[in-house]
């Protein structure tokens, strides 16, 4: 008896309306491997439609089933379950955050939604545990902590628990996830347990814990939906190997999908274009190895990715949001439009023609060209003789030639903008087609080289599930300081090609498909590293590698010792149910919104408040100041457990006050673990006990931009040092150092005498004092250096100042400025006036006497690197070509500009060059203000979110006088700080003093 040799794969793509199936041939020199493809539709128990596909496609290509080695399916069925909320499907989950005394005032669940919040929150713990980011523990795992949260989850009926560490993914020696996975399970056997080091990356415990919370909430679906999977091949008599398809593009076995359903939510874009580059191969009879956009155009959306020259698609930034919950796991970088098959195109009395967004979506035969009465894109590429064989050409025969061309032209537009977002350089590169919509796209493209429609496009989703790899991942903190980067590297790479050929790949053919190193701000002698490697699947069986249990912590103890341990209460016992959702928020409800001022003068702080100050804050920290955004949640909940925060106007101040200012010191991305604690409230009141102060009668920011320009709220909130907030800071901006502040201008002494005392903590028992400083660069340098022993994360408090001291360097009402910038931008999205983005923010910051729109292009370059913990690089922006700008309101003409503009920053933005036919000319610089925005949402960048093909704009706005009416506010503040001393300084027009909140709305 002959046995066939197995060289078919079957790849099946699970979509909203249709599942399409294909079989491939994968055996070496076959000159057609894609035997068929059979296109069926969905059905609601998912099952019986892949069985349909799959039989349709071996009755197609008359396939022997023997020859068939495996079967991979992409599915949509697990993220389609959080995107409609299903309770059926989700379970109430348990978390564990091992935290020490860090980020406690954003607790587990702080940015989900209220709708999926309510289905998905279960108790949760903040414990002890913990990384610092060179390695060592915050504090060790408390196993008898572990014991009596088990208890209250017994207690509870909970049976599924999310565990995360702060930086637990570095943690390869301590496993502190996996103690507490195995305490659990030897107290609660059938618990089920997901730790973050296996879900997503480091960057980011809150959004790494967010990744791990929803799929935990999954695990029962998961484990159902894949025996449904696996009972379609019984009923096909197929026994062999089932796979799912991941993220990332490579294959996971049913025991992995499992455990991590998380990890296939973004399967179907990815299937696209590693199918696209499959096909491309195969036309070229070899891998193509370039870099190609991949359309995906469907019935409602385009959705258009970068495949990378390894053949797996460019991996989406550290964070990304799915059903209104922040992310960081893997997922490929698609940009989505509003355009597809079935768009709806209009025409109105001025014979201007729109496209979409809106969609007769699956529902094709509403389009005139199927007999319906709705015109569509498909009608106009049939009418213009672009689409044979696809509907009735007679029923089209009567749209008229302008509208054929003003729609036409309107598609190959939005499409053209979609591309130059996703490119990554100027150079022209090809565009690979996919999807049943691609009839849409014409054979010319501005900045594509070729268009390509590959045999089998249409199927492209199947293909890639078919042609899917194997995949290793290593994403670790290492020591650089005695090994050459390079060498450190190749070990890190060398052990990725070895966990992919652990799980199955042909170590022969595994190569290397990311390699990243990352540099981290203020630390010296180690960097991250993220590093994937894939390669084929052998054939051979393939397990699910779990983590290994840790030696039982709790066998070593004495049985006395753990004998009694009594249930540890949730840190979230509320008194009632959580609201159903979040409020609605609509352009009349901004309109009507009034801050509340009390009859004393104060500004009694809301969640909206918050919100727009946070978007304010990061615009005013010009490219600086990290992202407020956790220090925007932990006020939320402040706000929402019923405490106060109070801002008040100077005027205010008691004659005899003293005011403490200050904030956070070290690396926004240790910060990102760390989020918010007391570290800062801690060095107010050290600083308050140190020089026996009786009363500190207000707090004030070091700086207005970025999480600064929010911390001191916390601080002063009514559940801590109930202490009020004055409407104003001590740059009017961010800057990169301590001394760059506008008591130190009006210090002549030079010795920092206004920055000290000084006081700092680090949040988990170390508090520092600094007294006295050779000159005030050095209160910075030595701050900075004890801020890496404590972790790279801190609290600063500096020098109470006399209220004269204040009327003289504070710059005045600049939470008002935060707090009108963000409404602004709030409205403007709400009213769909993003558009006009520009002219609304410079109205925001007082008018074009002090502000102006700089430049208005698309970032064309950007370089950027770590220097003495500072980021450091230079942002090119060109200006858009007539035919890349967006329609335009006739009544609100936008200005035009021509040339490039250079923006070079030091954390940052220093100031703008602008370059128009070979002449340069310096159209602003520091002290004043220079904020990126991005054109499509209005929102400030932050110089670690700049990349190539944002639609950006320049916004400059004047510096207040502290810095500009005295030689030293030029020499601290100005471009001659930075190295360029040849750079007189010229403002961008004059000085308003922002409008206060109180005075306005107080008066009401």
């Amino acid at each position: 008896m002959t046995i066939p040799h197995k060289t078919l794969r079957v790849g099946v793509d699970v979509g909203g309306t249709n599942t399409d199936a294909v079989i491939l041939d994968l055996t070496p020199g076959t000159s057609a491997p894609v035997l068929a493809s059979f296109k069926s539709p969905t059905t609601p128990d998912v099952t019986s439609g892949i069985q349909k596909a799959i039989s349709g496609c071996l009755e197609k290509s008359s396939s022997d089933k023997s020859r068939i080695e495996a079967i991979s399916i992409g599915t949509t069925s697990f993220v389609n379950s959080l995107i409609e909320r299903d309770a059926t499907k989700l379970e109430k989950v348990g978390v564990i955050r091992l935290c020490g005394p860090h980020s406690r005032l954003c607790p587990p669940f702080v940015s989900f939604p209220y709708e999926l919040r309510r289905v998905l929150e279960g108790p949760v713990w903040m414990v002890e545990g913990g990384l610092q980011v060179d390695g060592r523990e915050i504090s060790t795992v408390d196993i008898n902590e572990i014991r009596g949260i088990a208890a209250e989850l017994k207690r509870q009926g909970i049976k599924t628990v999310a565990v995360s560490g702060v930086y637990s993914p570095i943690d390869h020696d301590i496993k502190q996830e996996e103690q507490v996975r195995d305490i659990l399970q030897q107290e609660i056997p059938d618990v089920k347990v997901t730790m973050s080091k296996e879900v997503a990356n480091i960057a980011g415990l809150l959004e790494r814990e967010n990744a791990t919370i929803l799929n935990a909430s999954l695990l029962a679906f998961a484990k159902i939906a894949v025996s449904g999977f696996r009972q379609s091949l019984k009923s096909l008599e197929l026994d062999i190997p089932l796979f799912l398809t991941s993220n990332d593009g490579t294959l996971m076995t049913c025991d992995q999908a499992e455990h991590f359903p998380i990890k296939t939510f973004s399967s179907g874009p990815t299937n696209s274009m590693r199918g696209a580059n499959f096909l491309a191969g195969l036309a070229s009879g070899g891998a193509r190895k370039e870099t190609a956009l991949v359309i995906d155009v469907g019935g409602t959306t385009t959705e258009v990715g970068v495949l990378l020259p390894t053949g797996f698609p460019r991996q989406a930034g550290a964070r990304h949001e799915l059903c209104g919950v922040p992310l960081n796991f893997s997922m490929p970088h698609v940009h989505s439009i509003g355009l597809g098959g079935g768009s709806r195109v209009r025409v109105d009395n001025s014979s201007k023609v729109t496209v979409g967004p809106d969609s007769v979506g699956y529902r094709i035969d509403q389009s005139i060209a199927f007999g319906g009465d709705t015109l569509t894109t498909t009608d106009i590429v049939v009418a213009d003789g672009r689409a044979m064989g696809i509907g009735n050409a007679n029923l089209v025969k009567n749209i008229s030639s302008d509208t054929i061309a003003a729609a036409s032209a309107r598609m190959k537009t939005m499409i053209e903008l979609a591309l130059e977002s996703m490119k990554t350089s100027t150079q022209d590169v090809p565009v690979y087609l996919v999807g049943g919509g691609a009839i849409l796209v014409p054979d010319t493209l501005q900045g594509v080289s070729k268009v390509h429609r590959f045999p089998f496009y249409d199927a492209a989703n199947a293909v890639g599930a078919a042609c899917a790899q194997v995949s290793g991942v290593i994403d670790t903190f290492e020591d650089t300081s005695t090994t050459p980067l390079a060498e450190v590297r190749k070990k890190v790479e060398q052990r990725a090609i070895d966990k992919a050929v652990d799980l199955g790949a042909d170590r022969a053919k595994t190569t290397i498909v990311e390699s990243e190193i990352i540099p981290i701000a203020y630390t010296t002698g180690r960097a991250r590293f993220y590093v994937k490697a894939a390669g084929p699947w052998t054939g051979a069986p393939v397990t699910h590698i779990q983590s290994q249990k840790t030696a039982s912590a709790i066998a070593n103890k004495d049985t006395k010792e753990l004998a009694n341990v009594d249930a540890i209460p949730p840190a979230n016992i509320r008194k009632g149910p959580l609201p159903e959702s979040d409020p609605p928020v609509t352009a009349q409800t901004i309109l009507d919104y009034r801050p509340t001022i009390t009859n004393q003068g104060e500004w009694m702080l809301s969640e909206i408040d918050a919100e727009w100050i946070a978007k304010g804050c990061y615009i005013l920290g010009c490219g600086g100041g990290g992202s407020p955004y956790s220090k925007a949640l932990a006020l939320r909940e402040i706000i929402r457990a019923g405490e106060s925060i109070k801002i008040i106007d100077f005027s205010k101040l008691e004659e005899d006050g003293m005011v403490i200012w200050g904030g956070g010191i070290g690396s926004p991305e240790v910060s990102q673990e760390r989020l918010v604690n007391e570290e800062y409230n801690e060095a107010v009141s050290e600083l308050i006990k140190f020089l026996r102060m009786d009363k500190c009668a207000a707090l004030a920011a070091l700086e207005i931009g970025g999480g600064n320009g929010m911390i001191n709220m916390i601080t002063g909130a009514s559940a801590y040092l109930d202490i009020p907030i004055l409407d104003g800071d001590f740059m009017g901006r961010a800057y990169p150092t301590g001394w760059q502040t506008t008591p130190n201008v009006y210090d002549l002494s030079g010795r920092g005498e206004m920055l000290l005392p000084s006081s700092m903590a680090s949040g988990d028992g170390t508090v520092t004092f600094m007294t006295k400083a050779r000159s005030d660069r050095d209160v910075d340098a030595v701050e900075r250096a004890a801020c890496v022993e404590m972790g790279t994360h801190a609290g600063a408090a500096q020098r109470p100042l006399t209220k004269p001291q204040c009327e003289q360097a504070m710059i005045k009402n600049t939470v008002s400025q935060a707090w009108r910038l963000g409404r602004a931008v709030a409205l403007a999205n709400k009213q769909s006036n993003v558009g006009n983005i520009g002219k609304v923010l410079v109205e925001a910051l007082g008018g074009s006497r002090c502000a102006k729109v700089l430049f208005n292009g698309k970032v064309t370059n950007v370089n950027r690197r770590i220097y003495k913990g500072h980021t450091i690089g230079e942002i090119v922006i060109q200006a858009l070509k007539a035919d890349e700008e967006e329609d335009e309101d006739p009544k609100n003409p936008k200005e035009k500009f021509e040339g490039i503009m250079t923006i070079p920053f030091k954390n940052e933005n220093l100031m703008c060059q602008h370059e128009v036919n070979g002449v340069t000319k310096i159209t602003a610089g520091v002290p004043d203000l220079i904020s990126v925005i991005d054109s499509q949402t209005g929102e400030a960048l932050g110089t670690p979110d700049y990349k190539y093909g944002l639609r950006v704009m320049v916004i400059g706005v004047t510096a207040a006088p502290q810095w500009t009416d005295t030689p030293r506010g030029i020499e601290i503040g100005g471009l001659g700080a930075f190295g360029y001393d040849d750079i007189p300084y010229e403002p961008i027009g004059v000085y308003e003093k922002p409008v206060s909140v109180i005075d306005e709305y107080g008066s009401v």
